[in-house]
């Protein structure tokens, strides 16, 4: 991952260096939207300790700063339907679930 530049793992340290905040950033080059680029965000976590702070609002207003700098005009994420509370701060934030997700192993 560390070698494609449409990808970014960001992990964020308290004062002590404890890991308290990870998420991974790509850039997708799409067809749609006059083929727009998408900033896709996974692997959102927030420590519990952390959790109220504004820690997670902050980190998405640098993910989304450092999507729109490589041209990114869209956001864009997935979340587990179970995770009530991720739903709410998402939509906090601005995002709106316009799309249903489906999934597939591949086997």
């Amino acid at each position: 991952m560390d070698s494609d530049r449409s990808h970014l793992l960001v992990v964020v340290r308290d004062a002590g260096g404890e890991v308290v905040g990870t998420m991974q950033l790509t850039l997708l080059p799409g067809l749609s939207r006059s083929a727009a680029t998408r900033l896709q965000v996974e692997g959102v976590r927030v420590s519990p300790s952390e959790r109220g702070s504004g820690l997670g609002a902050a980190m998405f207003a640098w993910a989304h700063a450092w999507g729109h700098e490589r041209g990114a005009s869209l956001a864009q994420l997935t979340t587990d339907l179970s995770r009530a509370d991720a739903h709410r701060f998402y939509e906090r934030l601005g995002y709106v679930a316009t799309h249903a997700g489906l999934k597939r192993p591949l086997d």
